[in-house]
């Protein structure tokens, strides 16, 4: 699936006609294309702040918001890379605590393209190349790297010398490119291991964590895994993260979920396993209640969307498109629905194992309603629907988000707690058709 964006600036919107016109369409891995992109424009992935190196099939955007949300409590200015974009092709590059701003993203997809052009280079290796020209341009004290698909040969794969490097949860997702078993997938999340350079995990099953360690060993990483060199445990109302002679204690983070605990410890321990930056445990405290990551179980606030749900009704939108991403949701729909009716307006792309997912959701939800996501090759609302009914619960079709909504305001006006979730697309059009985008 292709990425694509519009931008209400005509000058950036002309050179993404011009990434869309010479893009192959298509996500492509290797390092070739962006290695020689990159030599073009002066290498400026050799001239980046120190770097926080993030992989993982679930988790690493949250891990990378609490990271960030830590090194700003510091005191320290911060440059972030992270995808897809929900509403703005801006939100993919933070630099020193901003979006990139319209006239600087302009300039430099023009300078970028231009050296693009018989490169045959995907919409993300120039997105790559676009970002690391800002971050070395702009000072900062670090930059937090968000990997795009895998690790091994993904295109932030060329940074030779992160200061530390972490991976979040593991699942399967992308097989075509990644493998279809999680060995196969931990293989390439562990390929962003570096000589000399901590490789900071998560706790997972033997096999996995013999093929991490395997993988890092022949990269000449050292490992620091969940478990082994660090643990977290979370309690009803903190998160408590320990290490060799360190421990603190934060408060359970803001985002929503048990997994998301995990996820600001496992950026505990990347910032605890580097040697670059000092992070005071105040601000690691801060992280769990400053850091925001939205369509990740976000409950939205007043807007159009909302508006045209009964009174006192709760919407949320998370962007859950995969069997582990859901398993978080179900669990903290379960503790939100407190008794009231729940309802999931659910869209996925074609790629996507829409039985999973609605498998471990529906028993969390009362009904569904299923709709399209614009733009892009998915699944069929009759055909979502149909999954949906086979699980036992009712089901409807929708054209759209507003039209789900209303629907559920003709059919009761009881106060609802509905969930819009299944693709990251389709919450970039939810953010903006309640007035929400990221900023």
């Amino acid at each position: 699936m292709p990425d694509h964006a519009v931008s209400s600036s005509p000058a950036v919107q002309a050179q993404l006609d011009r990434l869309t016109a010479l893009s192959p369409g298509a996500d492509i891995l290797g390092l070739e294309r962006i290695t020689a992109l990159l030599s073009r424009l002066g290498d400026p992935h050799l001239s980046l702040p120190p770097v926080f190196h993030v992989a993982g099939t679930n988790g690493k955007g949250s891990t990378c918001a609490f990271l960030r949300a830590a090194i700003e409590a510091s005191g320290h200015s911060v440059h972030v890379y992270s995808s897809p974009h929900l509403v703005r092709f801006n939100e993919r590059i933070r630099l020193a605590g901003s979006l990139i701003d319209d006239v600087l993203l302009a300039a430099l997809l023009e300078e970028v393209l231009d050296q693009a052009a018989d490169l045959q280079a995907s919409f993300f290796e120039v997105t790559t190349a676009v970002a690391f020209l800002a971050f070395a341009r702009i000072p900062a004290a670090a930059t937090i790297v968000e990997v795009g698909l895998g690790g091994r040969l993904d295109a932030t794969n060329v940074i030779p010398n992160p200061i530390v490097t972490g991976i979040a949860a593991l699942g399967i997702d992308h097989q075509s490119f990644l493998g279809d078993t999680l060995l196969e997938i931990a293989g390439e999340k562990a390929g962003i291991a570096k000589r000399g350079v901590p490789l900071v995990t998560m706790d997972y099953p033997a096999a996995l964590r013999a093929k991490i360690a395997a993988v890092a060993d022949s990269a000449g990483a050292p490992v620091f895994a969940r478990g082994l060199a660090w643990t977290s445990a979370t309690a009803r109302s903190s998160v408590r993260y320990e290490d060799d002679g360190f421990s603190v204690v934060t408060h359970r983070p803001r985002l929503v979920g048990a997994h998301q605990s995990r996820n600001l410890a496992l950026a505990i321990a990347m910032l605890r396993h580097q040697g670059v930056l000092h992070i005071p445990e105040a601000a690691m405290r801060a992280a769990a209640d400053w850091a925001h990551w939205p369509a990740r179980m976000q409950r939205l606030s007043a807007g159009p969307l909302l508006a045209r749900l009964p009174d006192g009704s709760e919407l949320w939108l998370d962007g859950a498109h995969n069997p582990n991403a859901a398993q978080p949701v179900a669990r903290a729909l379960r503790t939100l629905a407190q008794g009231r009716p729940v309802t999931l307006v659910l869209g996925m792309l074609a790629n996507k194992d829409a039985e999973a997912v609605i498998r471990i959701l529906s028993p969390s939800v009362g009904h569904v309603i299923a709709i399209p996501v614009p733009g892009h090759a998915h699944h069929t609302p009759e055909s979502l629907a149909t999954i949906a009914r086979s699980f036992g619960r009712t089901a409807e079709t929708a054209a759209s988000p507003t039209e789900a909504l209303a629907n559920i305001s003709r059919q009761s006006a009881a106060p609802h707690l509905v969930l819009i979730a299944g693709s990251l697309y389709l919450a970039g059009e939810v953010l903006a058709a309640n007035d929400q985008p990221p900023d």
